[in-house]
């Protein structure tokens, strides 16, 4: 007998939520055709040294892999798209001019579930700008990802801002760290725990301070800069954060480290009201080129499943019902209108066994 069971972490999506996953999604790619960020489709499987190795400093990829039995080599089932965006632009759109802008999107499958998301599979929706990654390049990219959630209705919109090179660039330079504890200092600075961080080296106990609402934690931070070797990164963040203010609540987490293990100088992630944990992340980072060379690059991921389920897209049915008999062009002008027609198909038929909430007569709609 077969079984109507799921792999754990997969689920169906149905009427009318996937409609209201693939409006967002529309409206979303939309804004980002308008800024220039022309669409690309990766395939959904690719050689696993592909993605492992394409962007700078990220780790061997957490991917569901199995040998191709046509080329006998390793194949992995993307978990995240920016890798194949990155691929794209270093290789079949290698002889364009720079700045490229793409945009995607598509399903990623991780191999393992969180704790605190179950879920496997995800929609992933992007833009990514390929030869920059200077100030007005985040400002752009930022500014993209936040005008595309207002577009979609998505209130509530808040970022969170790090610098995912923070304590590299002052362990290597002003607060000296011996290199094999860097890591450990990283780990214990994002968890916030105050005695791990006291125990490697107590003059970074302040950097745990220096988190919260964007304003006064960016003083903070500035405060602890007194050598100046993060002047150039917190200018910028100062720019970024300038452009958006008054539109959305920016916070500011200067060692979160958390799903920005390749990016570079900044990072960010976005939150909604009403929704638990993050909808997006975004940052700058770096594509490996064939021959080696390094190209900056900045761009953000949406995750629409988590704006759906969350319920700030509330799926809504306004469905006319068209009796037999109707006249073709009467209901084809109501589509016109926006209405979504159902025709009667038999006698029997009703308007609530096909969910419609209007009957379309001769003076046009009426509740049903």
């Amino acid at each position: 007998m077969t079984s109507s069971l799921l792999p754990e972490g997969f689920h169906d999506r149905l009427p009318p939520f996937a409609d209201a996953a693939a409006l967002l999604e529309a409206r979303l790619l939309g804004v980002a055709f308008a800024h220039g960020y022309e669409r690309v489709d990766p395939p959904l499987v690719e050689f696993v040294d592909g993605l492992a190795r394409r962007l700078k400093a990220s780790r061997a990829i957490d991917a569901v892999r199995y040998v191709d039995p046509v080329s006998q080599r390793t194949l992995a089932i993307r978990p995240d798209m920016t890798a194949q965006v990155g691929r794209i632009a270093a290789t079949r759109m290698a002889h364009h001019p720079r700045p490229v802008r793409l945009s995607y999107a598509g399903q990623v499958i991780k191999l393992r579930a969180a704790e605190l998301d179950p879920e496997r599979e995800a929609r992933q929706i992007g833009c990514e700008l390929i030869g920059l990654d200077t100030v007005a390049a985040a400002q752009e990219v930022v500014g993209v990802a936040v005008e595309a959630l207002a577009a979609a209705d998505v209130g509530g919109v808040s970022i969170d801002f790090t610098l995912p090179d923070l304590v590299d660039t002052l362990a290597t330079g002003p607060l000296a760290v011996a290199a094999d504890q860097v890591e450990r200092l990283k780990d214990r600075l994002d968890a916030k725990d105050a005695g791990g961080v006291a125990a490697i080296d107590p003059r970074y106990l302040s950097l745990i301070a220096a988190a919260g609402p964007f304003a006064a934690a960016y003083d903070r931070l500035c405060a602890l800069d007194t050598g100046g070797a993060l002047r150039s990164r917190l200018e910028g963040l100062a720019q970024i954060a300038a452009a958006l203010d008054g539109r959305i609540a920016m916070t500011l987490d200067p060692t979160e480290r958390h799903g920005f293990e390749y990016q570079s100088w900044i990072g960010f992630s976005i939150f909604a009201a009403g929704v638990r944990g993050e909808i997006g992340r975004g940052g700058s980072y770096t594509v490996l080129h064939d021959d080696g060379a390094e190209e900056p690059a900045i761009g953000f991921s949406l995750y629409p499943d988590a704006i759906v389920d969350g319920g700030l897209r509330t799926p809504e049915r306004r469905r006319l019902f068209v009796p037999i008999g109707t006249n073709p062009a009467l209901a084809a002008a109501m589509r016109g209108e926006g209405w979504v027609t159902v025709a009667a198909l038999e006698a029997g038929d009703t308007p609530e066994a096909q969910l419609c909430t209007h009957v379309l007569g001769g003076a046009g709609p009426r509740p049903a």
